[in-house]
């Protein structure tokens, strides 16, 4: 038995051990990630309070593609409890990247300048384009296009943070005609007070929202933007911190498992999404979509 005064001595392979510890604790980014939310029990996840990717009801659960799949993932990785935290979309990935939450479940599209900031799962979902006009869309507004070629006024919302900003840019919409708001509330208000003529969004989020206020309507006629010569489609998916790479890699193999023997694919269905974009969510993996096109 060792003295009060004797220490033991420190070998090489100990030093190693101890210096990869410190690194560990210095570094916890990099630690089992998935270790430590079984162990506290609990995970926090973000989401956009969009509908029908990730939203709160009138109860208080959350709902939508996004919530729906990874609420039964997590019950398959062991964690007890989620703590599910509301937050304006573009604050998503700053979110993430300071540890304010542990995922985001808000169907965020893959992209590669969001590749750089933040990890992905394999695609969740796919989606097109939309646009939420008034009813009997009396502008005769049917494309992102119309706003940068024709010769009347007429305006457009987008979310902050959203790729409806890159996209409506590349198309040449200049800066006067575009209003942004944060919340899809601040986007209703802006067209019944007339300040803007349509909402560019994703064809999911104006369908939802044409359910909630009957004075105003998805245009039905509306036409898929093309940039690059391909028309506009976006693939969804769960965000992670940049070293979260086990609880990633946990997530995808339960979201397969999920794909394979779940009730996935009626879980999608059941909001709003059609055949096609089920089978289009297959069509890209993460690393490909990650990829800067040339």
């Amino acid at each position: 038995m060792a003295t009060l005064n004797q220490r033991p001595v420190a070998t090489g392979a100990h030093l190693i051990l101890l210096l990869l510890l410190s690194l560990l604790w210095l570094n916890p980014g990099h630690a089992d990630r998935l270790a430590a939310l079984r162990e506290q029990g609990s995970i926090r996840i973000a989401i956009a309070d969009e509908r029908p990717y990730g939203y709160l009801g009138q109860d208080g659960r959350a709902l939508g593609a996004g919530p729906e799949i990874i609420r039964r993932i997590i019950e398959r990785l062991g964690i007890e409890e989620i703590d599910w935290v509301v937050t304006e979309f573009s604050n998503l990935l700053p979110g993430l990247e300071v540890g304010r939450f542990d995922m985001a479940a808000a169907e965020m599209a893959i992209l590669p300048e969001r590749c750089t900031r933040v990890l992905f799962s394999e695609p969740n979902t796919s989606y097109g384009e939309g646009l939420l006009v008034l009813a009997s869309n009396p502008n005769r507004i049917l494309r992102y296009e119309d706003f940068a070629e024709r010769s009347d006024a007429i305006r457009v919302v987008v979310q902050a943070g959203t790729v409806q900003e890159e996209i409506l840019s590349t198309l040449g919409v200049p800066d006067e005609r575009i209003v942004t708001i944060q919340h899809l509330d601040e986007a209703v208000e802006a067209l019944l007070k007339g300040r803007a003529d349509a909402f560019a969004a994703t064809g999911m989020t104006v369908a939802a929202m044409e359910t909630q206020h009957p004075e105003l309507e998805a245009e039905f006629n509306f036409s898929d933007p093309v940039v690059n010569g391909e028309e506009v489609r976006y693939w969804g998916g769960f965000a992670f911190p940049k070293g979260a790479d086990d609880l990633r890699d946990a997530v995808n193999h339960a979201l397969e498992e999920e794909k394979r023997y779940g009730d996935w694919e009626q879980v999608l269905s059941r909001y709003g999404f059609l055949a096609k974009d089920i089978i289009y969510s297959y069509r890209f993996d993460t690393d490909t979509l990650c990829q800067v096109q040339g």
